[in-house]
């Protein structure tokens, strides 16, 4: 399974990128305009946030789903046993923790910007008879939207009383149009191909992966795929140590037709029970 790595300045970026999302439902991207020195600081706020009970005073709203989700919260659609991590949402308009500083704030504003141009790509790339598909252009669906989401993911040491089977993110897809994610502290990230098989997603330190969402799946009818994926344990030349990783999800905004069948509200409203989130 080829997922390409793709200069994010090279001219034919956005063909090569927009060719490994349709075949393989991911790309990544190197020379991007992403401050990694900024994702350090970010990653090590964080962390020092989760492991503080600081964050048992952000404790999650049912309702907005902004703030603190404490370990073993969600589980991946189709399964019942709960991930193995601990997480934080962060939304413009949602809590903030006093703890941590300006950053993550900035690097969103970043992600956002970097994921309109990616949208772009994707929408010239596409060909005319899938584009007609889309109730709109891609890049206007997200603008004013509400609901684009920053998750700061904590998956700590195992410490061997887990329940069996139970993994740091089990085999799911992602809800949204794409993700984007800044590459995580440990390997771990894994793609399933159409013969059931996993490989490894390659995202090397100032790398970035980036995926089809079902959203963006359900818009274009099936041409774009929204692969499963999966988080493994350690093992296997993984340290047994706190991974981190932070994945943007891009959201339309809620009155978006995705289909026939859904509104984007619809959507994400029905994937949010599926996965334990919302009751």
């Amino acid at each position: 399974m080829n997922v390409r790595k793709v200069n994010y300045r090279e001219p034919n970026a956005p063909s090569e990128f927009t060719r490994s999302l349709r075949q393989t439902g991911f790309g990544v991207l190197t020379g991007h305009p992403i401050d990694k020195d900024l994702v350090d600081n970010v990653y090590n706020e964080w962390g020092d946030f989760f492991n503080s009970n600081n964050k048992n005073e952000y404790l999650f709203s049912n309702e907005d789903q902004d703030g603190y989700f404490p370990f073993q919260t969600e589980n991946a659609k189709g399964h019942t046993l709960k991930d193995l991590k601990e997480f934080y949402h962060f939304y413009p308009w949602g809590r903030y923790p006093k703890e941590v500083s300006e950053a993550t704030k900035i690097l969103y504003d970043q992600l956002i910007e970097l994921t309109s141009t990616l949208l772009g790509w994707i929408q010239e790339q596409t060909p005319e008879d899938i584009r007609t598909k889309f109730s709109m252009p891609l890049p206007e669906m997200i603008q004013d939207s509400k609901t684009n989401l920053l998750r700061i993911l904590h998956y700590p040491p195992l410490d061997g009383k887990e329940e069996k089977d139970a993994v740091r993110g089990a085999a799911h897809e992602d809800i949204n149009l794409i993700t984007i994610l800044v590459a995580g502290t440990q390997p771990g990230l894994q793609v399933q191909d159409t013969n059931g098989s996993w490989h490894n997603v390659s995202c090397d330190p100032g790398c970035l992966a980036v995926n089809i969402g079902d959203m963006l799946q359900e818009a274009s009818e099936g041409y774009f795929p929204s692969t499963t994926h999966q988080i493994i344990n350690p093992g296997s030349g993984i340290v047994n140590e706190s991974r981190y990783s932070m994945p943007l999800f891009l959201h339309p905004r809620d009155d978006v037709r995705l289909s026939t069948r859904y509104t984007a509200r619809q959507y994400l409203d029905e994937r949010l029970r599926e996965i334990g989130l919302r009751g």
